[in-house]
């Protein structure tokens, strides 16, 4: 089931036809998408991801997110 809020499809129970593993973003399924044909979705935006959190980013959340792109950029040269 297509969980991410803002998904087209959210709500829906898709059939998965293979998953795939990427480097950069993990494990995703690519599913029968009905009339939008298929559609490959992270397991995060799926029922069989894990639940999303059940509070908002605290503030030491957001001060090891701020660090994180601060040494991204510096790292590319920004």
């Amino acid at each position: 089931m297509v969980t991410h809020p803002f998904h087209p499809l959210a709500g829906q129970r898709l059939r998965v036809l293979f998953e795939r593993r990427y480097k950069a973003t993990g494990l995703a399924f690519c599913c029968e998408g009905g009339r939008a044909g298929t559609v490959m979705l992270p397991v995060a935006w799926t029922d069989r991801g894990k639940p999303a959190a059940a509070r908002a980013l605290g503030y030491e959340e957001l001060v090891e997110l701020a660090a994180l792109v601060r040494a991204l950029a510096t790292r590319r040269g920004k």
